[in-house]
């Protein structure tokens, strides 16, 4: 997905949608030398920015894998390897209280509009994760109640917590020095990335097609100015630009092409609004491993789990089926001629999460049954819902039919396929919500009889619930369970699901929400970012003394394995006792792709599928 400058897990907007293949754009099927791949997506592109908290979705992110070629990126072992045709970087100071770490382009690597890559493209990275400088630069406070200027997910994660001062650019304009005040854990994976910045400046001025390349370079070197001075006025116009210009979900020749400027292997020629999106070669490709020999991907958004696309696999009118089937889905795939299936842990789960106070940039207030300020009655609530959640059901039911070994999460820092899941677990706090449904539900109604007697014959405590499209019938039956369920102990749960339902999670209307988070790197700070009070992915409005700082420590220096572990209980307990989060299922995952396509090697860590697109062809 992308540059990836902290631990950041990113929206899985998983979709079981039955709908035909609209709009369908035709391949040869039996061509003797195939050059186009054409991908699923359960969900429809978005944005074409899928670094702010509305658009952090899989479907973006993946297509965003396509048109970015970092300094680094995961492979399917999750091992870092550097992407040494960008550039370079490495440690410059190694002392415990100054630690510095070089960035260089390489000479001649360029955008796909010819503009030479500069340091100057690495420095919005420092806008995007830096909070001092948000607020220094006046495009305001990260941790406040109003949506900085740039509105960027990567706010309160190590680079934040380190960074010291601003990055030094070289005199020959290649490299930057990015300097901590600490030797920071998982300095390899935190520093800048590229972004093509002469695109916001000329967006922000309002230009309409691509300028020559003398115009972009002074373009670049005016954001260069604007940055090291704290231009607040441009500054805040090219935080416009950034956090919501990008935000399209159709693509044509009228489409502005800054908004397409790519460093990737591909660059986006067309998309069409909930059907699909085409990426072909970006010519000017040169710093990132050699393509193989696609030159063109289709995505194909919102194919069937079911037979329909075992149909569409089967006549190879589509190449590559990534999603969440049935378990008859999985069988029926399996006995396809010329199609291979292949199940892969991938670091995905879903959870459940309880609003308890106000989300990031709203101005109203949360005043619903969960709500902190309504002290120990709101937080029996919390917990009484929590242990009522079916969760066990939820898995026997939807999950296990498809992964015999699926099992109800206990922690969400740590999942199952980790050897330190089991240490986790003992002592996290989770057993809290452990033995039987029967039990908890008995538990659960006598915490809610406390404040409503009528409870267990009668529903008086409204429960809004987030949780999906209305095409996406797999949580649809989930939160049918959930209803079912939580009506047992007093709870009237509203289950109408809500198109485009990623972009209402910091709303204050909805009292509690599942989906998925899919994690897109590996930090010693773990899941942090969705629970301390800073963190980019907290929606709900939680804020703990306990969880703030057990993570102050893990996105800071570098520590031991088994401090990491028990601050993870720590961050954890805290979360458990105070009822706002449950972990549900790790998802099992299944790509089914023709056989004739090599080089797909499905990861754990998003972008699952095409992590290794430059290795793929037929």
């Amino acid at each position: 997905m992308k540059a990836r400058l902290k631990t950041r897990t990113v929206v899985a907007a998983v979709s079981a949608a039955s709908i035909a293949l609209v709009g369908f754009v035709a391949v040869p099927a039996h061509a003797d030398t195939r050059t186009t791949v054409v991908i699923t997506e359960s969900n429809p592109l978005s944005s074409l920015n899928p670094g702010t908290p509305d658009t952090n979705l899989v479907t973006n992110t993946d297509i965003g894998y396509l048109v970015t070629a970092p300094f680094w990126y995961y492979d399917n072992k999750e091992q870092v390897v550097r992407n040494t045709d960008l550039g370079s970087y490495g440690i410059t100071v190694n002392k415990v209280n100054d630690f510095e770490v070089k960035y260089t382009i390489k000479k001649g690597a360029v955008w796909s509009d010819g503009v030479p890559i500069t340091a100057g493209d690495l420095l919005l990275s420092h806008i995007l994760n830096s909070s001092a400088y948000s607020i220094k630069a006046g495009l305001g406070d990260p941790n406040g109640n109003t949506t900085p200027a740039f509105n960027s997910v990567n706010y309160g994660g190590p680079y934040d917590t380190a960074v010291n001062g601003l990055p030094v650019v070289s005199a020959d304009g290649l490299s930057v020095t990015v300097k901590y005040s600490i030797r920071v854990a998982n300095w390899d994976i935190l520093g800048p990335s590229p972004f093509p910045v002469h695109t916001l400046v000329e967006l922000a001025r309002g230009d309409k097609g691509l300028p020559s390349v003398s115009t972009a370079n002074a373009d670049t070197a005016q954001f260069v100015k604007d940055f090291q001075s704290y231009n607040t006025a441009n500054l805040k116009k090219y935080g416009n630009v950034w956090s919501n210009t990008f935000n399209i979900s159709a693509v044509d020749s009228s489409t502005n092409p800054l908004l397409l400027v790519s460093n990737g292997g591909y660059i986006m020629q067309s998309a069409v609004t909930n059907q699909s999106a085409t990426l072909v070669v970006n010519p000017k490709y040169n710093d990132g491993p050699a393509l193989s020999g696609i030159t063109t991907f289709i995505f194909k958004f919102g194919v069937a789990d079911g037979s329909p696309s075992a149909q569409a696999l089967s006549n190879k009118e589509i190449d590559v089926y990534d999603g969440q089937p049935t378990a008859d889905a999985v069988a029926s795939l399996k006995t396809l001629p010329g199609v291979t299936t292949v199940g892969y842990n991938a670091a995905t789960y879903e959870h459940i999460d309880l609003r308890v106070g106000d989300g990031p940039g709203t101005t109203d207030h949360y005043t619903g049954p969960f709500a902190a300020s309504g002290g120990q009655k709101a937080a029996d609530l919390r917990r009484a819902f929590l242990l009522a959640y079916p969760r066990a059901d939820i898995v026997s039911k939807l999950i296990a039919p498809i992964n015999s070994d699926a099992q109800v999460l206990q922690s969400t820092f740590v999942l199952p396929d980790n050897s330190d899941y089991n240490s986790v677990i003992g002592s996290n706090g989770s057993t809290i919500y452990s033995g039987t449904q029967a039990k908890r539900t008995a538990t659960a109604l006598a915490l809610v009889k406390k404040y409503y007697p009528t409870a267990g014959t009668a529903t008086p405590i409204n429960v809004n619930l987030l949780f999906g499209q209305p095409s996406n019938t797999r949580r649809v039956s989930e939160s049918q369970l959930v209803k079912a369920a939580e009506a047992k102990v007093g709870f009237n749960v509203n289950i109408t699901p809500t198109s485009g339902w990623s972009a209402h999670l910091s709303e204050n209307k909805w009292d509690a929400e599942f989906f998925a988070w899919s994690a897109s790197s590996i930090q010693q700070q773990g899941n942090c970012p969705n629970f301390e009070t800073s963190g980019g992915n907290n929606f709900i409005g939680y804020s703990s003394p306990v969880v703030d700082a057990a993570c102050k420590v893990l996105s800071g220096a570098a520590i031991s394995h088994a401090d990491e572990l028990r601050l993870y209980d720590q961050a954890e307990g805290a979360v458990d006792r105070d009822a706002v989060s449950l972990g549900i299922f790790q998802f099992p995952s299944v790509v089914a792709y023709n056989s004739a396509l090599t080089g797909v090697k499905p990861g754990p860590l998003a972008p699952n599928i095409v992590w290794n697109y430059w290795d793929w062809h037929f």
